[in-house]
């Protein structure tokens, strides 16, 4: 698979960014990646960033100067958007394009050297195949996608949203990182846009996880499934089934946990409703 972004960057890379990002200095730039790291580095290996004991060191995942990355990225985003509404000229776009491709290029290169470093089964073991996950044993093509309108869809069918991205409960260090469908076990899990699988893999609180790269750079994990239907590296259509929900990994019952990553790795995930309804997909809620 080609690399997901160019050479690595330094994250003063982050200083460019318009709006309220303009002045961010490469002092503040360096601090960032510097806490990110610091604090990711308590991670435990096998620890999950969805539920996890309270107190656990993963809370630091989700920590304040990741979540200040993410939010570099996605106001960048929302301003390549809002450039290509207006139809403002090329160079411009294309200017921003590379603010926002910069930040995320900076917050990859933190949680990757995190996520090896801790044993993060998405970094060291994407095909599943050392941990004997079940998508190593997966057949090389899942069912056809299912019949749809559209060209992205919701990820289960027939659920009731149960918990919400950045909930608190007992169940979590910190926050909630995804947004949970409660569906009964074996029910059918679809990738809910075009793309290629990134990740098969189990091993942590996630359970057996798959990991779906879109064309527009965004990362989309399905975890807790009790089955595994795609191959690492696979292409797949929006409506293609994944797999089954189930409840391995660290919950107390059958769901799909549903998350939306600017990166492969934990620590950069972004709100999986609004990003949904972007793509014209109204789950409720």
């Amino acid at each position: 698979m080609r690399r997901e972004h160019h050479a690595r960057l330094p994250w003063t890379c982050l200083a460019p960014v318009r709006g309220s990002l303009a002045a961010l200095p490469s002092t503040l730039a360096a601090a960032l990646v510097a806490g990110v790291l610091v604090a990711l580095t308590a991670v435990p290996a096998g620890a999950a960033g969805h539920a996890v004991p309270p107190g656990a060191g993963s809370a630091a995942v989700r920590g304040e100067t990741a979540r200040a990355a993410v939010r570099a990225h996605e106001e960048a985003r929302a301003l390549v958007d809002r450039l290509r509404a207006r139809d403002a000229g090329a160079t411009e776009v294309r200017a921003a394009e590379r603010r926002r491709k910069a930040i995320r290029a900076g917050l990859w290169d933190a949680l990757w050297s995190v996520a090896r470093a801790t044993g993060d089964p998405v970094a060291v073991d994407p095909s599943g195949r050392a941990g004997r996950c079940p998508a190593a044993r997966a057949p090389a093509r899942s069912r056809a996608p299912e019949g749809r309108d559209g060209d992205w869809t919701a990820p289960t069918r027939r659920f009731r949203l149960s918990a919400g991205y950045a909930a608190r409960g007992s169940r979590w260090a910190h926050r909630h990182t995804g947004q949970d469908f409660a569906v009964p076990a074996g029910t059918p899990v679809y990738a809910v846009g075009p793309g290629t699988v990134r990740v098969t893999t189990c091993g942590d609180g996630f359970g057996n996880q798959v990991v779906v790269r879109h064309p527009d750079g965004y990362f989309t994990q399905y975890a807790h499934l009790s089955r595994i239907d795609v191959r690492r590296g696979g292409r797949v259509a929006a409506g293609q089934r994944l797999g089954l929900a189930g409840a391995t990994g660290n919950v107390t019952g059958p769901h799909l946990h549903f998350e939306v990553r600017i990166t492969p790795y934990m620590g950069s995930a972004v709100a999986p409703l609004p990003w949904l309804r972007r793509k014209s997909v109204d789950v409720g809620g």
